[in-house]
Protein backbone atom coordinates (compact mmCIF):
# COMPACT_ATOMS: atom_id res chain seq x y z
CA UNK A 1 0.00 0.00 0.00
CA UNK A 2 1.34 3.33 -1.10
CA UNK A 3 1.35 6.64 1.31
CA UNK A 4 -1.56 9.23 0.72
CA UNK A 5 -1.00 11.93 -1.01
CA UNK A 6 0.93 14.12 1.07
CA UNK A 7 1.76 11.85 4.07
CA UNK A 8 4.81 11.80 5.60
CA UNK A 9 6.96 8.45 5.73
CA UNK A 10 6.46 8.90 9.79
CA UNK A 11 2.74 9.36 9.27
CA UNK A 12 2.63 6.76 6.32
CA UNK A 13 4.88 3.79 8.63
CA UNK A 14 2.45 4.48 11.65
CA UNK A 15 -0.56 3.70 9.70
CA UNK A 16 0.90 0.41 9.02
CA UNK A 17 0.93 -0.49 13.09
CA UNK A 18 -1.14 -2.44 14.36
CA UNK A 19 -0.89 -2.18 18.26
CA UNK A 20 -2.33 -5.12 20.56
CA UNK A 21 -3.67 -2.08 22.97
CA UNK A 22 -5.86 -0.91 19.75
CA UNK A 23 -7.15 -4.20 19.43
CA UNK A 24 -10.56 -5.69 20.50
CA UNK A 25 -12.04 -8.98 20.13
CA UNK A 26 -15.12 -8.83 17.94
CA UNK A 27 -17.62 -11.22 19.05
CA UNK A 28 -20.15 -10.68 16.50
CA UNK A 29 -17.84 -11.30 13.09
CA UNK A 30 -19.54 -14.90 13.37
CA UNK A 31 -22.44 -14.07 15.70
CA UNK A 32 -25.09 -16.08 13.41
CA UNK A 33 -23.30 -19.15 13.47
CA UNK A 34 -23.13 -19.04 17.60
CA UNK A 35 -26.97 -17.70 17.41
CA UNK A 36 -27.53 -21.25 15.26
CA UNK A 37 -25.33 -23.40 18.05
CA UNK A 38 -23.80 -21.74 20.81
CA UNK A 39 -20.12 -24.37 20.32
CA UNK A 40 -19.73 -22.33 16.81
CA UNK A 41 -19.46 -19.28 19.19
CA UNK A 42 -15.56 -17.45 18.83
CA UNK A 43 -13.75 -14.14 18.52
CA UNK A 44 -11.33 -11.69 15.83
CA UNK A 45 -8.96 -9.22 16.45
CA UNK A 46 -8.24 -8.12 13.12
CA UNK A 47 -4.95 -6.51 12.47
CA UNK A 48 -4.41 -6.46 8.63
CA UNK A 49 -7.49 -6.11 6.59
CA UNK A 50 -10.85 -7.80 7.35
CA UNK A 51 -10.43 -11.35 6.58
CA UNK A 52 -12.63 -13.95 5.53
CA UNK A 53 -15.42 -13.27 8.11
CA UNK A 54 -17.59 -11.29 6.37
CA UNK A 55 -16.88 -8.25 8.24
CA UNK A 56 -16.88 -5.48 4.92
CA UNK A 57 -14.44 -3.18 6.82
CA UNK A 58 -12.19 -2.19 10.08
CA UNK A 59 -11.13 1.69 10.05
CA UNK A 60 -8.45 0.36 12.91
CA UNK A 61 -6.85 -2.24 10.80
CA UNK A 62 -3.92 -2.01 8.61
CA UNK A 63 -4.62 -1.48 5.32
CA UNK A 64 -4.46 -5.08 3.24
CA UNK A 65 -2.29 -5.14 0.23
CA UNK A 66 -1.94 -9.19 -0.55
CA UNK A 67 -3.22 -11.29 2.33
CA UNK A 68 -5.35 -10.60 5.23
CA UNK A 69 -4.30 -11.27 9.62
CA UNK A 70 -6.25 -11.75 12.39
CA UNK A 71 -6.48 -13.81 15.48
CA UNK A 72 -9.29 -15.85 16.39
CA UNK A 73 -10.13 -16.97 20.05
CA UNK A 74 -11.72 -20.32 20.36
CA UNK A 75 -13.60 -21.23 23.50
CA UNK A 76 -12.84 -24.90 25.14
CA UNK A 77 -14.83 -27.30 23.36
CA UNK A 78 -15.86 -24.70 20.52
CA UNK A 79 -15.74 -25.49 17.02
CA UNK A 80 -15.15 -23.31 13.67
CA UNK A 81 -17.69 -25.01 11.68
CA UNK A 82 -17.31 -26.37 8.35
CA UNK A 83 -16.68 -24.27 5.48
CA UNK A 84 -14.86 -23.97 2.10
CA UNK A 85 -12.26 -20.97 0.55
CA UNK A 86 -12.76 -21.19 -3.30
CA UNK A 87 -10.69 -18.45 -3.69
CA UNK A 88 -7.87 -18.57 -1.31
CA UNK A 89 -5.14 -20.72 0.51
CA UNK A 90 -6.23 -20.20 4.77
CA UNK A 91 -3.29 -20.80 7.32
CA UNK A 92 -4.09 -21.41 11.00
CA UNK A 93 -1.08 -21.10 13.60
CA UNK A 94 -1.60 -22.40 16.76
CA UNK A 95 -0.02 -20.05 19.51
CA UNK A 96 -2.21 -21.20 22.61
CA UNK A 97 -4.16 -24.42 22.89
CA UNK A 98 -5.02 -27.46 21.21
CA UNK A 99 -6.76 -27.37 17.62
CA UNK A 100 -8.55 -30.75 15.69
CA UNK A 101 -7.99 -29.63 12.12
CA UNK A 102 -10.50 -31.81 9.79
CA UNK A 103 -10.30 -31.10 6.29
CA UNK A 104 -12.30 -33.08 3.14
CA UNK A 105 -12.15 -33.06 -0.47
CA UNK A 106 -14.27 -35.03 -2.66
CA UNK A 107 -15.36 -37.11 -0.31
CA UNK A 108 -11.66 -37.78 1.45
CA UNK A 109 -11.34 -36.90 5.31
CA UNK A 110 -8.18 -35.87 6.82
CA UNK A 111 -7.45 -34.95 10.43
CA UNK A 112 -4.90 -33.50 12.37
CA UNK A 113 -4.65 -32.26 16.03
CA UNK A 114 -2.00 -28.89 16.42
CA UNK A 115 -0.20 -28.08 19.28
CA UNK A 116 1.67 -24.54 20.11
CA UNK A 117 3.12 -23.24 17.33
CA UNK A 118 2.12 -25.71 14.84
CA UNK A 119 0.65 -24.17 11.62
CA UNK A 120 -1.53 -25.60 9.00
CA UNK A 121 -1.96 -24.39 4.82
CA UNK A 122 -5.19 -25.22 3.72
CA UNK A 123 -5.38 -25.06 -0.09
CA UNK A 124 -8.24 -23.34 -2.18
CA UNK A 125 -10.76 -25.44 -2.84
CA UNK A 126 -10.54 -28.34 0.81
CA UNK A 127 -13.25 -28.20 3.41
CA UNK A 128 -11.72 -27.38 6.78
CA UNK A 129 -12.99 -27.36 10.10
CA UNK A 130 -11.64 -26.27 13.89
CA UNK A 131 -12.25 -27.85 16.81
CA UNK A 132 -11.03 -26.92 20.30
CA UNK A 133 -10.06 -30.03 21.72
CA UNK A 134 -7.98 -28.88 24.87
CA UNK A 135 -9.45 -27.21 28.53
CA UNK A 136 -8.38 -23.83 27.49
CA UNK A 137 -9.08 -21.22 25.11
CA UNK A 138 -7.12 -21.62 22.28
CA UNK A 139 -5.34 -18.76 20.72
CA UNK A 140 -4.53 -18.93 16.74
CA UNK A 141 -3.33 -16.76 13.78
CA UNK A 142 -5.22 -16.81 10.68
CA UNK A 143 -4.06 -15.45 7.29
CA UNK A 144 -5.92 -15.55 4.39
CA UNK A 145 -4.11 -15.26 0.66
CA UNK A 146 -6.14 -12.39 -0.71
CA UNK A 147 -6.82 -8.39 0.66
CA UNK A 148 -10.21 -8.99 -0.20
CA UNK A 149 -11.23 -12.85 0.05
CA UNK A 150 -14.51 -13.99 -1.35
CA UNK A 151 -17.01 -15.20 2.10
CA UNK A 152 -16.29 -18.60 2.68
CA UNK A 153 -19.40 -20.70 1.98
CA UNK A 154 -20.75 -23.90 3.95
CA UNK A 155 -21.45 -27.40 2.94
CA UNK A 156 -24.41 -27.90 1.11
CA UNK A 157 -25.98 -30.08 3.61
CA UNK A 158 -25.08 -27.92 6.91
CA UNK A 159 -27.91 -25.85 8.46
CA UNK A 160 -25.75 -22.28 8.08
CA UNK A 161 -25.58 -22.08 3.95
CA UNK A 162 -29.43 -21.89 4.70
CA UNK A 163 -28.72 -18.40 6.88
CA UNK A 164 -28.44 -15.69 6.03
CA UNK A 165 -26.25 -12.71 7.83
Amino acid sequence: MLAKPGQTFEQWMESRVARRASRRYDWDALKFQADYDPTYRRAQMRYVGTGGTGVNSDVNTVPAGHFTFSTMVIPAGNIGPSHIHHDVEEIFFVLRGQMKVVCEKDGQKWEATLHERDLISVPPGVYREEHNTGEEDALMCVMLGSPKPITPVYPPDSPLSKIKR
